[in-house]
């Protein structure tokens, strides 16, 4: 019987391929909403993700990287004091208001001001050693390649931050923040451009490398654990990044907005799925009612249908998943904001076969109607 359901397939795939194509768009829907969902609310934890700390400390309670507030100076001492970390670094992070000079009005920024040292932690991931070299230079700024239009600059262009001019001296991919454009500057150059009083200046965060990485989750538990050094919170860098995405994505307007659409891609995509399945095995009962009359019991005809709407399913994901490749590579070529996980890809794959062996389950029904005697009317 499995040879006869795979020649089934191969004889009449003109009437399985509807189904196919199905199972293919749901498929293809999935991939590419999952990996806008990643991309887009992944640049939440931009600072994060790009960055190489282990370790982050800021002030207690912060729901996303992006809604941090400073903290004493001095926190930097009791990082240092512990065996376990490597070195600790200030990470600045404060809002800005951009005036570009191409008639761009004013544009929400965000500064990140970062240590310059050659292997600093701070967007090491998109960072070269030579972009940061030049935010040594005061009032240099870096940007992404892709928020230049926005911002009304080219390399070279001069600009002003809450009322501060600025410089760019480059770009690095890979810094499009959610929400706004990322600006990327030295320490000294944020703190000039941070508009707070001079007595509220301390880093927005203290990011540390740990001599074993493995230790992270032990070393936050020792500093939560701390007191006499202000208020602060300690996490994990995993940990915080999910944290950021988290909350973009269940307490904003945006985040609820994708996860309905989401909800609505694949309800659209169960049902296509499942009648077009269901037709294609409905139009085969003839077939099915003549190797019944040939002696091929229900039973095994069960099974047919079963490893056809496999087959079928298979088909479809692996055609989806190759077509999602090439689109996610073409999206993220284009500045598009998209990322996957191989976890992600594989529930999403996992989904759909589980629609499909559903579909098929319920396909089965038709098998009650291959009754020879059909085939006399």
């Amino acid at each position: 019987m499995v040879s006869l359901a795979r020649k089934t397939l191969r004889h009449e795939w003109r009437r399985f391929l509807p189904a196919m194509l199905a199972v293919g768009f749901a498929t293809l829907l999935q991939l590419l909403q999952a990996a806008l969902v990643l991309g887009i609310f992944g640049g939440a934890a931009v600072y994060v993700s790009d960055s190489d700390a282990d370790i982050w400390v800021g002030y207690p309670g912060t729901q996303s990287v992006d809604q941090g507030r400073p903290i004493a100076s001095d926190i930097a001492s009791l990082l240092e004091m512990n065996p376990q970390i490597k070195s600790v670094e200030p990470f600045y992070l404060l809002d800005g208001d951009w005036r570009g000079g191409h008639d761009t009005g004013g544009v929400s920024v965000f500064v990140s001001g970062v240590s310059t040292q050659p292997g600093a932690m701070m967007f090491s991931r998109v960072l070269t050693p030579a972009v940061r070299a030049r935010l040594a230079y005061p009032e240099s700024v870096v940007v992404d390649p892709a928020d230049l239009h926005k911002l009304g600059v080219q390399v070279g262009d001069t600009a002003s931050v809450n009322g501060h001019l600025v410089r760019v001296v480059g770009t690095a991919r890979g810094l499009r923040a959610l929400g706004g454009a990322n600006i990327v500057t030295s320490v000294q150059t944020a703190r000039l451009l941070d508009p707070s009083p001079s007595e509220s200046g301390g880093p927005t965060y203290l990011v540390a490398r740990l001599r074993h990485t493995g230790d992270a989750p032990a070393v936050v538990a020792q500093l939560n654990g701390h007191t006499g050094f202000g208020r602060y919170q300690a996490w994990t860098a995993s940990a915080f990044a999910r944290l950021s995405i988290l909350f973009w994505l269940f307490n904003t307007g945006a985040g609820a907005g994708v996860l309905f659409l989401a909800v609505i891609v694949f309800a659209v995509g169960a049902i296509i799925t499942s009648q077009a399945l269901m037709a294609a095995v409905a139009a085969s009962v003839n077939e099915y009612a003549t190797l019944n009359a040939l002696g091929v019991g229900k039973r095994a005809l069960r099974w047919v249908v079963l490893e056809q709407a496999f087959w079928v399913g298979a088909c479809g994901v692996v055609l989806a998943s190759v077509l999602a490749a090439l689109l996610i590579w073409l999206a993220h070529s284009e500045n598009v904001p998209v990322a996957m996980q191989p976890s992600v890809a594989a529930g999403c794959l996992g989904l759909v076969m589980a629609l499909v062996a559903v579909s098929g389950l319920i396909a089965m029904r038709s098998i009650r109607r291959a009754d020879p005697a059909t085939l006399l009317r």
